[in-house]
């Protein structure tokens, strides 16, 4: 199902600065309903589609579905306590780790050992993590319910859609979703504006307008919609799929021979709107989560 194609790899330095402008985490949030149902898949037929920058025709064989939006904060409060009393995780002060059986390890330069064992999901004393324990259960941070879920590893994340009998889409799923058959670079179509997507500085209604800190909007948010005078456009992909541009970044399944890297989809609200391209990349070890990375999950 490989391909040779051309992606531009992102510096994480990029979201890591875009992500440290003076923004007070606990300020209250704009709540809106987004009408768009988190728990809803699309079909993604099987066929041709083009890929990568220079547009290379590739075919996946079989149809599969993908979830319509990012996975959020309130489904994976839910899996995270069901996990954490199943003892399918295990809790290390406030750690959560789960156990991975590991990657071959070729000894490549440069490459670092992904051994079999406990491997972090999820950091729960940082900050910017939108939900909490309330002595029974996982509860979301009021007003984040249906936000993304963000501050997930790769680990985490992989392990929510194992759960369930899902997984992380691979690239060349999580493309073909973004933009269709006929090689648009965003999901609606050929241009983008402020109106489409979250991303730096877009002046959208989570944005913090005195520092141009950002915060994840509601997953669906542009939908065409308006929200007390924020008119946004459809951001959904040919097969109904929203956010593949802009909010977070999303993490793939795709391991590789002689990396020990995971990679990322869709650009967000850190990053500037030509990162926002289908075709662009970026990527970091699996135990890296931040406020700008989230995932969602595929089923064939």
């Amino acid at each position: 199902m490989m391909t040779v194609r051309i992606a531009l790899t992102l510096s994480l330095l990029t979201v890591l600065l875009a992500g440290c402008a003076a923004v007070d985490l606990n300020a209250p949030i704009p709540v809106y309903e987004t009408g768009i149902d988190p728990d809803s898949w699309a079909l993604v037929p099987a066929g041709e589609f083009l890929s990568g920058r220079t547009a290379v025709p590739t075919f996946i064989e079989y149809d599969y579905e993908m979830m319509v939006t990012n996975v959020t904060v309130r489904q994976y409060s839910a899996y995270l306590t069901e996990a954490v009393t199943g003892q399918r995780v295990t809790r290390e002060g406030e750690a959560i780790l789960g156990f991975y059986p590991g990657d071959v390890f070729r000894e490549v330069k440069h490459e670092k050992e992904i051994a079999a064992g406990d491997w972090l999901h999820i950091q729960l004393d940082d900050p910017s993590v939108r939900l909490s324990w309330d002595g029974e259960k996982f509860i979301p941070t009021p007003g984040y319910e249906n936000h993304p879920m963000t501050m997930v590893t790769w680990f985490g994340a992989k392990a929510y859609c194992d759960t369930y009998g899902w997984r992380l889409p691979t690239a060349l799923e999580w493309e073909k979703a973004a933009r269709g058959t006929d090689g648009r670079p965003f999901p609606w179509g050929e241009e983008i504006t402020r109106e489409h997507a979250n991303y730096y500085a877009s002046r959208d209604p989570f944005e913090e307008m005195s520092s141009f800190g950002s915060r994840t909007s509601p997953v669906g948010f542009y939908n065409g919609k308006t929200y007390d005078g924020y008119a946004t456009h459809n951001n959904a992909s040919p097969y109904g799929i929203y956010d593949l541009a802009g909010n977070v970044w999303e993490w793939v399944g795709d391991v590789y021979p002689g990396q020990h890297n995971r990679y990322m989809y869709g650009g967000s609200k850190d990053t500037y709107e030509m990162n926002l391209r289908a075709w662009v990349t970026n990527n970091a070890t699996p135990v890296y989560y931040s406020p700008g990375v989230g995932f969602r999950c595929v089923r064939e």
